[in-house]
């Protein structure tokens, strides 16, 4: 019966951690993108003569991070 009583701890606790561990990494691949990716995605739009997809864009996720804060 003890035995039985650790398993479902066990992967109770297990699960849990698991859980955690994919709402951590989402965050972190989240502010990776904002502060990382999507500014160096914009500059290499603009040093390639792309302006006209860049600036709508960025205005957009302007927009959208506005509307988000709310």
């Amino acid at each position: 019966m003890l035995s039985l009583l650790f398993i479902i701890f066990f992967f109770w606790v297990f699960g849990k951690m698991i859980g955690f561990a994919f709402r951590a990494s989402w965050s972190i691949i989240k502010v990776m993108f904002i502060l990382v990716f999507f500014p160096l995605i914009l500059v290499g739009l603009v040093f390639k003569g792309l302006v006209a997809i860049a600036l709508p864009v960025l205005l957009v996720v302007g927009i959208f991070s506005l509307l988000d804060r709310a």
